[in-house]
């Protein structure tokens, strides 16, 4: 019997009032993420970049945050409701042909492919089919009602439960996680109504519906896995975020790097570490950063979109952004590297450094209290103390080159555009507005005149 097609649906529409933000519930960030970003990284090893996604609340913001997606996003003009919200999409989702369409909230950012997978087994079995929990702490999720057989009856609303109505609570809750069967589910839809509480339109009630047609609903018990849980408020974010990095830290452990106060550090789920690498706590890396064997990273550094090579170190208190650090590089203590920057093998930047869209050559060093913008740094270039390259002038920036093996005295100002010829020397103190020849010498300083100083006797 051929797998059934299966498409995938996120509900991402809704404004999150208990957040207590204007941004759109799904663009919270957890590890530098938002957490749209994560459901769709748990629906790729099935989905690819192929799920639909409902939007309204704050739609040109998700859409801005996930271009590549928006092809696929469908308009819920007035939010009534997670119902309302599958309506809203159902003519895309039998467009798409599939026997079957997984809903999922986007503010379910724990969920793993591994759980889904549990789930989606269920295709070609039942009409319906969602993933229920028993977490210590019931909250708001609806109530999973189950008939004297324990087969599935029911999904009620916690604003709605009535233990009278319902019999007592069971602890068992919906994590609203769904599997349809479309030629099911399609004529349901229509029969959803909104008289309860919130005057909402809900997915739950399809349950009821469904049982009450004959149809087969299962519900796919997965214990206390609160990983299965939405996000609703601050605090549950928080603590989502810390069971999301311990997750991410220990499994880099199990991989083979060694990480030192592993609860002090942060590590998020695009970054690629390779087996061998060391890092030490306090340290934050995000984006799609990467580590390779043998890189080192100091603590209290702060990392985002960056590339590591191996041998290369990074010493303490360094904030590091777009840029490649080359093997055996040596980066700080107290170094900033902006986006652009690129260290070739060898390269050192040291303490109160600043660079920015500037390649440092094989073997140059910066060394300390350094300011290089939009230049070229030639291999084995000495740069002294207190240098900055003057890149702006007030509309446009430019490019300052220095050449290989050219030594640049402390305290120098290089006013762009110019160019430092190959092994020149720039006296200490200059600044530099002309280009300085090939094994020349520059330097542009007033003279210095000595007066008198008489002082006062008491």
């Amino acid at each position: 019997m051929p797998t059934p097609t299966i498409a995938a649906l996120i509900l991402a529409a809704g404004k999150g009032t208990r957040m207590h933000s204007a941004k759109p519930k799904v663009l919270q960030t957890m590890l530098g993420e938002p957490m749209l970003r994560h459901v769709y990284n748990a629906l790729a090893p099935r989905f690819g970049s192929e799920a639909f996604t409902v939007v309204g609340h704050g739609a040109e913001l998700v859409e801005r945050a996930f271009p590549e997606m928006a092809a696929r996003f469908v308009i819920q003009g007035e939010q009534l409701g997670t119902g309302h919200a599958l309506q809203a999409a159902w003519e895309t989702i039998n467009t798409a042909g599939a026997a079957y369409c997984l809903v999922i909230n986007g503010d379910t950012p724990l969920v793993s492919a591994e759980a889904l997978d549990r789930l989606l087994a269920q295709a070609g079995c039942c009409d319906i089919a969602f993933m229920s929990i028993t977490p210590r702490d019931p909250a708001g999720f609806g109530r999973v009602v189950r008939d004297e057989n324990r087969r599935v009856a029911a999904i009620v609303e916690a604003k709605d439960y009535s233990v009278a109505e319902h019999g007592p609570a069971t602890g068992e809750v919906n994590a609203g996680i769904y599997l349809l069967r479309a030629a099911s589910v399609g004529p349901l839809l229509g029969r959803l109504g909104n008289d309860n509480r919130s005057g909402e339109y809900y997915i739950t009630d399809l349950i009821g519906l469904a049982v009450a047609d004959g149809l087969t609903v299962e519900g796919v018990q997965c214990g206390d896995d609160v990983s299965l849980m939405g996000i609703n408020s601050p605090r549950e974010l928080i603590r989502a975020e810390s069971a999301l990095r311990r997750r991410i830290v220990e499994a880099h452990i199990d991989r083979g790097v060694l990480i030192h106060n592993p609860e002090t550090v942060i590590i998020g789920p695009g970054v690629v570490i390779e087996p061998g690498a060391e890092i030490f706590g306090h340290c934050e890396i995000y984006g799609a950063s990467t580590v390779a064997a043998g890189a080192r990273l100091g603590s209290y550094t702060h990392i985002t979109n960056a590339s590591f090579a191996p041998g290369c170190v990074v010493r303490e208190f360094c904030h590091i952004e777009g840029t490649e650090v080359g093997p055996d590089a040596v980066v700080g203590p107290y170094a900033r590297l902006r986006p652009g920057t690129v260290l070739r093998t060898g390269a050192r930047v040291g303490n109160f450094v600043e660079v920015k869209k500037t390649v440092l050559g094989e073997g140059a060093k910066a060394s300390h209290l350094t300011y290089l913008g939009d230049a070229e740094v030639g291999a084995g270039a000495n740069i002294g103390a207190g240098t900055i390259t003057c890149n702006y002038d007030g509309k446009n920036k430019f490019t300052t080159v220095i050449g290989p093996g050219a030594f640049i005295g402390s305290n120098t100002a290089l006013v762009a555009p110019v160019t430092v010829g190959r092994d020149a020397l720039v006296g200490a103190g200059s600044t530099i507005t002309k280009d300085v020849p090939d094994e020349g010498g520059a330097i542009a300083r007033a003279k210095q005149t000595n007066i008198s100083r008489r002082l006062k006797k008491s």
